[in-house]
């Protein structure tokens, strides 16, 4: 009597065929071709190890994470608009005196009412070099407001107005040493006064950043051995 054909050995550690022979599926199916997936169907998420890792946060002398490029712009400019509403308050009633001083000046009159034409020398005397003296003024004016907001406040706690908006924190490179004013002030001297007198000095000083390693520190910074980290508050 003729016996059936035995079933295929199935392989290691799977499941035997069905009589028909037709392998069962298995327990991962193939994803869905985009064109045939039903309405409101998603991709699960990948299986663990798939994908990109962000890499870890770049960590400053004293284990703090060091500030990012953008929320260091960021908390340049808040301070740079706290110090511009202080300098437009101050700066505001000489910017509304000088042009009525400077009509003055420029429409003196003759004895008989005629218009008196100034000559070179008088214009230089009495309007161009009062002019000059009063923006060497106002830019002394400047920078000394400068470095009561960016020396003597920042060294109290390491942060600026902006700088404590972003959780940013000015700490010196060695992690048992404290900001002074020696520090803070070389800061400022070459983020503002170099700044200001150099063209184009302070683009430089503040993109060094962005190539700069390990600590990503701006001019001014290797300057006064600082960095900026991200902190909590």
């Amino acid at each position: 009597m003729t016996q059936p054909p035995p079933h295929p050995t199935s392989p290691a550690g799977g499941h035997p065929p069905p009589a028909g022979g037709v392998a069962p599926p298995t327990s991962h199916p193939s994803p869905v071709p985009p064109q045939f997936a039903p309405p409101g169907w998603a991709p699960g998420p990948p299986a663990p190890g798939w994908g990109s890792v962000a890499p870890p946060p770049v960590l400053g002398p004293g284990g703090q994470p060091l500030a990012s490029f953008g929320d260091r712009l960021l908390a340049y400019l808040i301070d740079m608009v706290i110090a511009s509403g202080v300098l437009m308050v101050l700066f505001l009633p000489v910017l509304l005196i000088v042009p009525l001083w400077l009509a003055s000046r420029m429409t003196r009159t003759n004895p008989a009412g005629t218009v008196a034409e100034l000559d070179p020398g008088t214009v230089f005397l009495h309007v161009m070099l009062p002019l000059l003296l009063l923006q060497a003024a106002l830019f002394v004016l400047m920078l000394g407001l400068y470095w009561l907001y960016h020396v003597e406040y920042l060294k109290r706690t390491g942060q600026t107005i902006g700088k404590k908006a972003m959780k940013l924190r000015v700490v010196p490179l060695d992690p048992n040493g404290t900001l002074d004013r020696r520090m803070a002030g070389r800061r400022y001297l070459v983020q503002f006064v170099g700044g200001s007198l150099v063209p184009g000095g302070s683009y430089v000083d503040g993109l060094w950043q962005l190539w700069d390693k390990p600590w990503q520190q701006c001019l001014h910074d290797k300057f006064a051995g600082t960095v900026v980290v991200k902190v909590s508050r």
